[in-house]
């Protein structure tokens, strides 16, 4: 009976190759679509879940008012971790990771650049990085020891043992490699190439125990049985406990591993989701993806019912019973989305490249794991069940004495599950479409916000090695040579934030004033090289102006805040230094581009350098100006690469996250539209033999091509235009929710949903109109012969 059914439907999938090849066509699309997002939601999911005692490992985050707002952060003071292991008898281990540092490393003729963490020497007790070789109780307990990955160590050392090694750090400390960590997964959020011990920080005088300096983070590793609730009411006061310059407002908490990647956006100092929406949304366009592959299977299987009627009428007279029946459709149905699934696992294998690149993973599919056979035939057989249920009892159900008098068909009903399918099809199409076309418009949006600054031919290289030492003979050679037409120092790039604070007082401050103000330090020239606008006063410029060391600039915001009717001259003071301000700026973009611009105060030459900018002479070719400006940093600076990077480059990745989701959303919508053209294009060849004589009896009477087209057509775009409809307040409250999250956003217009809709009706039409025009161009004797 089995190798019956088994050559019944080979037969049918043979006899009907066009329908079949859009039936297969249609879920092996579907499934690749499902099982990539799929990997990327396993991906997500299993962020840092690999550490044995994941279940106990917390962070410690402040909570905290300032400008008005309640901000929850996971930067700690440093003294933190000790405090919390004397006091805190829930508390087995706590540890410091200091913020990624760059440096250069040497052996023998070999200078190679790194990212790495200063931490604690029992980090490797806390978190689980397997260590090809070392003790991990003992790999950081000495100053000059230091962790490096396999392949950092191969980058260093090549094939040799690396255990014992001695390399250089910037060109002035030897290190002696204790440990060999394996490869970081990429499923963590931990990214370094080598680990240094604490102790070195604290040689270089960057140990502190100012409570007032939230500057590393700090993880905890909790003993078993403690609870998280008792943690979290203890810590509550911590910070005015030891911290006498705040209130009993500020509150310490410990937040769980489980929860670092998918959730951590707080609201008002209250949870409230962050990528766990982005997981849940995919999941559904996966579900919804899948279900649309299988409706397009649904559709064409009833639509061919009276194909299989008179075969389903003579098995029922013949004895069969309807579960048999059921199960015969059923297989057939199972078959078909075996042979899309090894398809799917075809295309998902071919565009991984591709969609790896897309989000920014490195995705695989893990053949040798049983798990993924049972997933894989798990999903084939979930796709076989949900395309084949519907035909199988819709076709089961036929009546043999109605399928032999041919009157088991009902038509002109006003809803059929067949249009109901076809609507939920291009409503979720048009959904993505939507959506698409709003995360573009707020990508844009942004991007055309005013930055305050010019970013054309600028530069900026960190002040590595001999650079802080050389940088005013580099700046003279790159004037005078022409390369670049201005240069100055900063504390960060331009386009980046590293110091914010509190505290600062200038004269009438509100004694209540808590407004959170950004921190900066430039050198001479910096409106010049930034291209920064002068509202009020001048630049910095030490040759004529001495004191300008302890200058200070405003931003408008900053001045505002302040409530200087003439901010000239004014003092404010900030890090135990009077700084007199002379000058204000137009607010510029230093952060996010999609949040207001903060207060800011801009230091003079008494702060910190750790960044060069250079405006580059657009006279010139960028080419051949950078490999002048190599030259003469390599004079100056020879054992460091030149590594300079263009401030475009660097404001147009604050714009990355927003765009791989516009072109996620993109991607889905056109395969969501291909898979629902797909089953349209099924449904209208139906459509168009099934309606052959009475197409020819009308073209016989005098129908227009024009005519026959229409009354083809007609039918499914009332259904196009019924899912438009549905689709467009769902879109507009999820777009709503969604744009929420950005103070700086696009408006919702109406355009917006009309061109979403068109653009369903135009592509809609166009699908249904190769089969409709067709039809009608048929010559009408042929179509009558039989007649």
């Amino acid at each position: 009976m089995l190798q019956n059914y088994v050559k019944i439907a080979f037969r049918n999938l043979l006899r009907s190759k066009g329908f079949s090849f859009i039936n297969i066509a249609g879920l092996a699309i579907g499934m690749a679509s499902s099982i990539l997002i799929l990997l990327w939601i396993q991906h997500e999911l299993s962020y840092d879940q690999f550490h044995e005692k994941k279940d106990r490992i917390y962070e410690a985050w402040n909570r905290a008012e300032f400008s008005g707002e309640l901000n929850c952060w996971n930067t700690t003071p440093k003294i933190l971790a000790r405090t919390m292991e004397r006091d805190l008898p829930e508390v087995e281990q706590a540890v410091r990771v200091d913020w990624p540092r760059n440096y250069l490393f040497s052996v023998g003729d070999k200078r190679i650049t790194a990212q790495g963490h200063i931490v604690d020497s029992t980090f490797l007790n806390v978190f689980t990085f397997p260590l090809l070789q070392g003790n991990p109780q003992q790999v950081l307990r000495e100053v000059n020891s230091i962790v490096v990955t396999e392949t950092f160590a191969r980058k260093l050392f090549g094939d040799a043992d690396p255990m014992g090694r001695v390399v250089k750090l910037d060109n002035k400390d030897n290190f002696t490699v204790t440990g060999v960590l394996n490869d970081l997964p990429g499923n963590t959020r931990f990214k370094f190439e080598y680990l240094l011990p604490w102790s070195y920080l604290r040689q270089l005088g960057g140990d502190d125990e100012n409570w007032g300096n939230n500057s590393t983070r700090t993880y905890v590793l909790l003993k078993p049985n403690a609870s998280e609730a008792s943690m979290n009411a203890k810590m509550k006061g911590f910070k005015p406990r030891y911290d006498k310059d705040e209130d009993g407002k500020w509150e310490m908490f410990v937040y769980p591993m489980s929860r670092w990647r998918l959730y951590s956006r707080f609201d008002e100092g209250v949870e409230t989701g962050g990528l766990i929406d982005f997981v849940r949304l995919f999941g559904i366009i996966a579900a919804f993806i899948l279900l649309i592959a299988c409706i397009n299977f649904m559709n064409l299987s009833t639509a061919r019912s009276e194909k299989r009627a008179k075969e389903v009428g003579i098995r029922k007279v013949a004895g069969a019973e309807k579960s048999s029946l059921v199960g015969q459709f059923l297989g057939e149905s199972i078959l078909i989305a075996c042979i899309a699934g090894v398809l799917a696992l075809l295309i998902v294998q071919i565009s991984l490249p591709a969609f790896n690149k897309l989000t920014d993973k490195i995705l695989f599919i893990e053949y040798n794991q049983p798990y993924f056979w049972l997933a894989l035939v798990g999903f084939i057989l979930l796709a076989g069940l949900l395309a084949g249920s519907y035909p199988a009892f819709f076709l089961s159900s036929f009546k043999p004495v109605n399928v032999l008098k041919g009157t088991f068909r009902r038509v002109n009903a006003v809803v059929t599950p067949r249009k109901v399918l076809v609507v939920l099809q291009f409503t979720f199409a048009v959904l993505l479409i939507i959506s698409t076309i709003i995360i573009r418009e707020q990508i844009k949006h942004a991007r055309d916000r005013e930055t305050g600054y010019a970013k054309d031919n600028l530069i900026y290289h960190y002040l590595t090695g001999d650079i802080g030492k050389n940088y005013k003979l580099i700046k003279s050679e790159l004037l005078n040579s022409n390369i670049a037409l201005s240069v100055t120092k900063t504390s960060s790039p331009l386009t980046q934030g590293w110091s914010d604070g509190w505290g600062i007082q200038w004269a009438g401050k509100d004694p209540n004033d808590k407004t959170d103000f950004d921190r900066y330090v430039v050198d001479d020239k910096m409106t010049t090289t930034a291209g920064l606008q002068l509202v009020a006063g001048r630049d910095f410029d030490l040759t004529q102006y001495p004191t300008d060391s302890t200058g200070m600039l405003l931003n408008e915001s900053a001045a505002k805040t302040m409530g200087f009717k003439d901010p000239i001259g004014q003092i404010v003071k900030d890090n135990g230094i009077d700084w007199h301000v002379i000058g204000v700026i137009k607010d510029f973009i230093l952060q996010s581009p999609y949040y207001p611009t903060k207060p800011m105060i801009i230091a003079g030459a008494k702060g910190f350098f750790n960044v060069m900018h250079i405006k580059l002479n657009g006279a010139y070719a960028t080419a051949d100006n950078l490999r002048k400006a190599e030259a003469i940093f390599r004079k100056y600076n020879p054992e460091y690469p030149f590594e300079y990077r263009f401030v475009d480059e660097e404001y147009a990745k604050k714009f990355a996250s927003e765009q791989r989701i516009a072109t996620l959303s993109g991607l889905f919508a056109i395969l969501t539209i291909l898979i629902s053209c797909l089953g349209l294009i099924g449904l209208a060849t139906f459509t168009a033999q099934q309606r052959t004589k009475e197409i020819g009896v009308r073209k016989v009477l005098g129908a227009s091509v024009l005519s026959v087209v229409a009354l083809l057509s007609k039918d499914f775009l009332k259904l196009v235009f019924i899912a438009i409809l549905i689709a467009t307040p769902i879109a507009w409250y999820g777009m709503e929710q969604w744009l929420a999250d950005f103070p700086y956003r696009v408006a919702l217009e109406w355009w917006m949903f009309v061109l979403a809709g068109v653009l369903a009706i135009v592509i809609a039409l166009l699908t249904i109109s190769f089969q409709s025009v067709k039809a009608a161009l048929t010559n009408p004797v042929k179509s009558l012969r039989a007649e």
